[in-house]
């Protein structure tokens, strides 16, 4: 049983880790700070993320970075049209040795603690959908036998919007996987100055170890142990039942525009990040300010938009801004 003293002495430790982490990996990305701060958040509680943006804005730089600030193994899937399922898990092969012939696992990219799946929605739904038992799981089937993937265990999937050419819409099922869904947006003046002289000069920066994987998931466990409020509790379930339609408390834009609403992994998305805000605000329980903040990243890519909502071009992220002006306590 861990006491008072010592949870708070885990806690101020893991701010203090959070912050080298965003300190190191925003010495080599520019700008992007709300997505480096969700993207740490991901890694800290072990869940996955879905970065959206058109190429070159720094998406895959920031997962390399990432697995080398945490010395975690790296593992990098470039999704093309014609990839195969057993490219990404592995396959038995054949060796020939002293005792004859026999089979030995030839373990694919899944098998590392961060893997990078470059331009997911540019493969094809079969093999997205290859990633659905490892990403939920935690786990392979490779020839009818059962492999467990090491720990800490997260995709973080780049992903070019869907109005570009060459892509696929990924299937609902594994969007649902995702945690957190980020949009990074084209960098400003500012920010492209910085990103022109960084890339462009001999001096470039080198990345320091922070932290280790034991400490990551030894970091994950101590997040799990922040206390909820009911009251707190009560605000998410109402969240998260208000994206459906058919729901009593919901908006007149979800009855609108909204063919399905998020599933439970939406509110537990919302209670884990939360609980991390609120550790990093130096604050020991969570407030509505901290599940506002993930209220986007977390239910925008779990909101099915009808007919209707796709015509009129109504983005999720509206839908999400009239459900927290209309349930905010």
């Amino acid at each position: 049983m861990v006491t008072t003293q010592e949870l708070q002495s885990d806690l101020e430790e893991l701010q203090k880790t959070f912050q080298q982490l965003r300190d190191e990996v925003e010495r080599v990305i520019v700008g992007h700070e709300s997505v480096v701060e969700d993207v740490l958040i991901a890694l800290l509680i072990g869940e996955h993320v879905l970065l959206e943006g058109v190429p070159g804005l720094g998406k895959t730089l920031l997962v390399r970075t990432l697995s080398q600030v945490a010395d975690i193994s790296f593992g990098r899937i470039q999704f093309t049209p014609d990839l195969m399922p057993a490219d990404i898990t592995g396959t038995n092969i054949v060796l020939d040795g002293d005792g004859g012939r026999q089979f030995a696992l030839q373990k694919g990219p899944l098998f590392a603690n961060i893997v990078l799946a470059d331009e997911i929605n540019r493969a094809t739904p079969k093999t997205q959908s290859a990633l659905l038992e490892a990403m939920q799981e935690r786990s392979v089937t490779i020839a009818g036998e059962t492999h467990r993937l090491i720990e800490p265990f997260l995709v973080l999937a780049t992903q070019n919007p869907l109005e570009m050419e060459g892509t696929y819409p990924l299937p609902e099922a594994q969007l649902d996987r995702f945690f957190y869904k980020l949009l990074v947006e084209y960098p400003s003046t500012d920010e492209l100055h910085g990103i022109l002289k960084r890339t462009t000069e001999d001096d470039l920066p080198t990345i320091n170890q922070i932290c280790t994987p034991d400490q990551l998931n030894n970091m994950k466990r101590t997040v799990r142990q922040i206390p909820v409020a009911e009251e707190v509790m009560k605000q998410v379930v109402q969240l998260v039942l208000a994206t459906h339609p058919e729901s009593e408390i919901t908006t007149e834009s979800v009855r609108q525009y909204v063919r399905y609403g998020s599933s439970p992994r939406g509110g537990q998305a919302l209670i884990q990040g939360a609980k991390l805000k609120a550790i990093l605000d130096g604050r020991y329980h969570v407030a509505w300010q901290d599940i506002a903040a993930l209220l986007k990243p977390s239910l925008r890519h779990r909101i099915m938009l009808n007919f209707e909502g796709q015509a009129n071009n109504v983005s999720p992220d509206r839908i999400l801004d009239d459900l927290a002006r209309e349930l905010e306590p």
